[in-house]
Parts: structure tokens; sequence; C-alpha cells
């Protein structure tokens, strides 16, 4: 085993309001200078929608992320993969042009005001207003996107709409949700993945790009960087961005100095909806390729298993060996990522199918269970039962009865399918297991607070989502009660062990420290 630590993060999307504090937070921190106006380490997404950029999701326009050769795909074995749309080969190829770029207009062109129009304008009849102009041309521009354009649906018909997880839903699906457009969405708050199996450090072609070995945070060397943009295609969350005034690559560094400080970063120190974790999880740096090469349909359990128990001797012992200091162990240990992940099974990775092996983890959105959907028959059963319990749109019944609480998952404002898309490479068993524990963990928290609910009632919901009722109380714990220091395990930073590490030529077996091998210490890695 090739133990090595990574900081990795959960996003509780049922706790997330879209107040975009984390966004304005990491921008006035590390985004706020000439050539980054329009670069959103931290953006929030309202889904259904195209997200920032433009359909960043939808491979086929951007090639970004890995892909199966046709070795071994198909037929249940691993086989070997490859960048979608980078590389050496199709990198030489496109180096002085690059077709699978996102443009300015997937963003939008950065922008500001003349506000001086509005001090020295002469007087007249009429107001005097202050025009966007462009901060790249410095002419007049009319503004026609934004980073969240589509916050809250606004446009939904342009946007919503072509929403590329939409892709497997059937006609009814789709109607149903957009019957739902105005009242049913959530959130999804985007930071860069730290990727096990990064596309853009593979991408590189002058190798600016690299993954730290004491914390795997993926960080860009601006004094190697030349530019090339390889990176901006190959990661398929399109969380590489370009200056276009220094000319080099930028994006989400996790706000290492923070953390190396004992601090959280800035976007979730900030979160309004406390809806963000981080900590420490060992893994098995051996396993990488197999897992990344793995059939689609055994990606997510294979990304899953690849995290290893921070309790386990051998692996403890195994860490030891490959320089991980007992201080980061022990904030393994006490990670509240390796509970959500792991031990509660609750959060799932975002596009697995990227096949970079994404260490931030969702837990899917359970959204408002005060409403089942349903076809009424006629207009007359509809304005029947309205007076009642249900109020009725386009031949549609949204039951908001009290007996229709804790309704079926399946009967959730959102298809599974649509979630599944977005967190189970399809799988919508996976999301259905996720859903049915937080739905199991507000029945088991309604009998112990309210009492309305039977406890045979709310044992049998924890019994058929596999958690007892101390685990409930734990997940309810963590989720709505837990302090700073419950929510944000920082491992203690060694700079003593990182100056040995860049000093030292290595030992008999090449081996130099925090998981690196073969000497690349020596080469200033």
């Amino acid at each position: 085993m090739d133990i090595r630590s990574q900081i990795s993060m959960v996003f509780h999307l049922d706790k997330c309001i879209g107040c975009h504090t984390c966004s304005v937070a990491c921008k006035n921190i590390w985004t706020d200078r000439k050539g980054a106006e329009y670069q959103w380490w931290n953006n929030v997404e309202t889904k259904p929608g195209t997200g920032y950029p433009g359909k960043w999701e939808d491979q086929d326009i951007y090639k970004g992320g890995w892909e199966k050769k046709s070795n071994g795909a198909g037929n249940g074995e691993s086989g070997d993969i490859k960048l979608k749309g980078a590389g050496k080969r199709k990198g030489l190829g496109n180096i002085f042009h690059n077709p699978n770029l996102p443009v300015i207009d997937d963003y939008y062109e950065p922008f500001t005001y003349k506000y001086l129009d509005l001090i020295e304008s002469p007087a007249g009849d009429d107001q005097p207003t202050a025009r966007p102009v462009s901060l790249i041309t410095g002419k007049h521009i009319d503004i026609k996107m934004g980073p969240n354009w589509d916050d809250d649906l606004g446009g939904s018909p342009d946007y919503a709409r072509n929403d590329p997880n939409l892709k497997n839903l059937t006609p009814a699906e789709r109607e149903a949700m957009f019957q739902l457009e105005k009242m049913a969405f959530f959130y999804l708050p985007r930071i860069c993945n730290h990727c096990l199996n990064p596309g853009c450090v593979a991408s590189c072609p002058s190798g600016a790009l690299y993954k730290r070995g004491e914390d795997g945070i993926v960080l860009v060397n601006q004094e190697v960087c030349r530019g090339w943009r390889m990176c901006v295609t190959a990661c398929p969350y399109k969380k590489t961005y370009y200056n276009w005034h220094t000319g080099k690559s930028e994006k989400c560094i996790l706000c290492f100095p923070r953390i190396e400080a004992g601090l959280a970063p800035a976007c979730m120190h900030s979160c309004v909806g406390r809806i963000r974790y981080l900590g420490v999880v060992l893994y098995d740096a051996d396993k990488i390729q197999d897992v990344a090469s793995a059939p689609e349909d055994e990606l997510v359990n294979r990304h899953m298993d690849i995290m290893l128990d921070p309790n386990d001797p051998e692996v403890i012992e195994a860490a030891k060996q490959n320089g991980v200091a007992d201080s980061t162990i022990r904030s393994a240990q006490a990670s509240p990522i390796y509970k959500f992940v792991k031990e509660w099974g609750m959060a799932l990775p975002l596009h697995s199918e990227f096949r970079t092996l994404p260490m931030l983890f969702y837990v899917p959105p359970l959204l408002p269970v005060m409403a089942s959907l349903s076809r009424a028959n006629n207009a007359e059963q509809a304005e029947k039962l309205g007076a009642k319990t249900k109020f009725w749109s386009d031949d549609w019944l949204y039951d908001t009865s009290t007996e229709e609480l804790f309704g079926t998952i399946d009967q959730a404002r959102f298809p599974l399918q649509y979630m599944a898309n977005l967190f189970s490479a399809g799988d919508t068993d996976m999301v259905r297991e996720r859903l049915m524990k937080l739905m199991a963990v507000r029945i088991h928290r309604r009998h112990v607070t309210v009492g309305d609910v039977s406890k045979e009632k709310a044992d049998g919901a924890l019994h058929e989502a596999g958690l007892t009722a101390e685990m409930a109380d734990a997940i309810y714990y963590l989720t709505a009660l837990a302090k700073f220091d419950d929510r944000f395990v920082i491992p203690a930073a060694h700079r003593e062990q990182a100056i040995e590490m860049m000093e030292f030529t290595g030992d008999k077996k090449g081996n130099t420290g925090f998981g690196f091998k073969e000497g690349t210490a020596q080469r200033g890695l």
C-alpha cells in the first residue's frame, strides 16, 4: 500500500441557501485583480441549469476529463485511460488553436460601468446613465451573461431546459420538472475538487500544475506556467482559468496559506448555511489507475474503496512508513469527511464519469418534502381535492397534506435519474440509498423532538435505511449542531518536514517522504 493523505471536502446541499457569500469571500481575497475579473474559483449554480461556464458538464463540447481506451472498455475489465481533449499528441496539434476551450462568451466579458458619466455629464433633460464597458476592449458592451445569470431559475427556458443532466429523463419526468421549475430547485456550490487523478496536472506541457504530496492540494506554479491553457480543456469541471492580463493559468488553491495556519478556507469559514466540511482522508495511491480505469458502473464504489479506515492498524503503520505525520493521522481519525463518505455512506462525488476521482463530495439534497406530485384525472377532481389539501395546475396535483409529509423517495420533486446523472454516474440506487438515510434521520428526529411520529415508524425507517438511532443522532449533530472544530478538522502543518523533504536526497529506496518516490524532491517538486 502507498498510503497518502488528502485534504477532502463535503458540501451538504440540503443546507445551501444560495446566498453566494462563499463566492464573494473568495473573490475578495484571491481574484480581485486585473485579468481575474471573470474568475470565480467558488461559484454557486442553480440546478437545473447550465452552470458556469455555460454547459460545462457537456464534454462533447469541451472534451474535458478522461476516457477509457478501446482495450478493456465495455467488457468489465479495467483498461487504460487517456485525456479526452488534451495530452501530448492532441496538445501539440492544438497548441496554437484549441477548439475545445470555452470562449469568453461562455463565461462573460469582464465589464465595469462608466460611473464618471453620472458626474461629468452636462445638464440636460435626460437622466444620465453609467453604461457598461468592457474591461478588455474598453468599448461599450451589452451584458449577456454572468456567473449567476440563471440564479433561482432566472431565464429558465434558455438555461434550465438546456441542463445536460436532463439527457436520460423520460418525457414524463421532464414535463414534471418543468411544471415545478418555479417552485423546486437546489443550489450546487462548486470549487476545485483537488482530484486524485487530476486531468489538469496530466495535461500541462510545461509541468506548472502539481499536486502537493503532503495534503493533495493541486496548485499552479506561476513562474513555470506558459499559458498553453491545456489545463482549462482537461479540467472537466472548468475550474482552471486563464488570466488574460498576465498570460498565466490560475485556479482555486484551497486557501492553503490559511490551512497551514490552522484556519478554514475563506469560502468555508464564511458559509452562512454551514454546509461545508473539511478534513483529511487516507487513501491508497497504488489503486488510482485501476480505479480511474474502472467500468462506469463501478466507478463510484471503487472511488469510495480507495479511501481507507484511518483507525486500521495496518493503514496507520503504512502511512507512517510513507512519511504521513502522526498529527495528520489523528486528524484523519476525527475527519467529518470519512464519516459522511465512508462510515455513514451519505455523500457522493460530482460526475464520477469524468474519471478524475474528485475529492469534493456532496450530500444530495432531499429537497422540501411538503409536497408530492401526481397527475389529476380531470379538472373537477383537482378542484375537489384542492379545497382540502391540494392545489392544481395544468393537470398536475401538488399534495401538501400532513399525511404525505414523509412520502416515498420515488415521489420526490426531482426525478432520481436527474440526481443520479449528477452524483452517481447514472446509478439511481446509490442516490435513493442516500436520500433514504436523510429521510430516516428526519423521521427519527421528528419522533424525538415533536413526538407525532411513532417509535415503531421511526425505528422502521432507520432499519430500512441501514442506520441505528445512535448513527442518526450523530448525523443530526454534525449536520445541524456541529461547532467550528467539528466541521473543520485541519491537520497541523509541518514546515520542518517540508524543508527536510526539499533538502533530502532520498534513501536507498528513493523515498523522500510525504508520499513522493524516486527522488522527486531532488527535482524541486
